[in-house]
């Protein structure tokens, strides 16, 4: 192949990774301007030495789990706040220093002690059901949280050698969706919410939470999608590499 050949491969490669990424950067940052989510414009990592083993994709992959984990943040912080009696269990003498203790929960991946042999979307299950007396909020975003990274092998950033199955991710998605419903219907035995969450009512309009959950759907199927296209691209490059017999440039 020309070397100039080689260059406009290389341009084209580099579109499609810099379309993939203001997808994700798009989803990210979408919101209302009466109550904004993320950081309300595009942020990026400082250069770090790993990640010269990261493709393109990999980059993809690693700043959507990103963007989820914070999502997943401002979840934990928001409905602490519309439900102070849950970050009162934990013990911590502000609401602030609960929100920290979560975050620092699911960095490390230590679930609540009562359910320290549970996992991802037994937890999740634990969280919703009326019955549990614990930190419900804890439980509930730590659940999202353990479920998307298992989802993902049980990674946070993605390198060369990862490999991940587009129909477990595709499987998140839709668990989020689930999650999202059963968080704005069950009720306790008394027919109040387990949580409060969005709110439409005469003295306002909250729906910052279903943007939220809106936002985690729309990476999750993203990354999805473009998993299984990656492999699909896989082989048809190396099909249309013998079909028109390109060899690779040696200077």
């Amino acid at each position: 192949m020309a070397s100039g050949d080689t260059q406009d491969g290389i341009k084209v490669k580099g579109r499609l990774a810099g379309a993939m990424l203001a997808a994700l950067l798009c989803l990210g940052g979408c919101a209302a301007p009466d109550a904004p989510s993320g950081t309300g414009q595009p942020h990026n990592e400082q250069m770090s030495f790993d990640q010269f083993a990261q493709t393109d994709f990999n980059r993809t992959v690693t700043i959507a789990m990103r963007d989820n984990l914070d999502s997943l943040m401002r979840l934990l912080e928001k409905l602490y706040r519309r439900n102070p009696a849950e970050w009162r269990k934990t013990g911590a003498p502000t609401v602030e220093a609960a929100i920290q203790n979560g975050r620092a929960a699911i960095e490390s991946g230590r679930p609540p002690p009562e359910l320290s042999s549970l996992r991802d979307i037994e937890i999740l299950a634990v969280a919703l059901d009326p019955s549990y007396r614990g930190d419900r909020v804890g439980a509930f975003v730590f659940g999202m949280a353990s479920m998307i990274i298992s989802a993902h092998n049980g990674k946070t950033r993605f390198y060369v050698s990862d490999a991940l199955d587009a129909q477990h991710v595709h499987n998140a998605a839709r668990n989020v969706e689930i999650a999202a419903w059963l968080l704005a219907s069950r009720r306790d035995a008394a027919g109040r919410p387990l949580l409060l969450a969005n709110e439409m009512s005469a003295d306002g309009v909250n729906l910052s939470f279903e943007r939220e959950f809106g936002q985690l759907v729309g990476r999750l199927d993203l990354v999805a999608n473009l998993l299984d296209e990656n492999l699909r691209r896989i082989g048809i490059n190396y099909m249309q590499g013998l079909l028109f017999f390109n060899f690779l440039p040696v200077r």
